[in-house]
């Protein structure tokens, strides 16, 4: 399963970016031991900091993920699944 994660770096998460920009990369790195895997990252500008596209197996691996993170004060995460085009348009067949 594909999921849109959009996050909110909180100042703790902003004052450690500022000082370790390289933590970005290690986070990701720490997503993958809850069986979650970056597909694509970006940097945005608005009310949010980071979009980050992932694999995961199912939401509540996402949701774990998610709370772990959370959990250390440095960013807030909304999750989103994301539905294939083509799965969604079938739908309506």
């Amino acid at each position: 399963m594909v999921f849109v994660l959009l996050s909110q770096v909180t100042e703790k998460g902003a004052a450690t970016i500022k000082g370790r920009p390289e933590r970005v990369k290690e986070v990701n790195r720490e997503i993958e031991a809850f069986g979650v895997r970056v597909l694509h990252q970006y940097a945005v500008l608005g009310p949010y900091d980071f979009v980050t596209v992932v694999e995961a197996p199912d939401p509540a691996s996402v949701a774990r993920m998610s709370v772990e993170l959370a959990a250390r004060g440095t960013v807030r995460i909304q999750s989103l699944p994301a539905i294939p085009i083509d799965d969604f348009l079938a739908k309506f067949k």
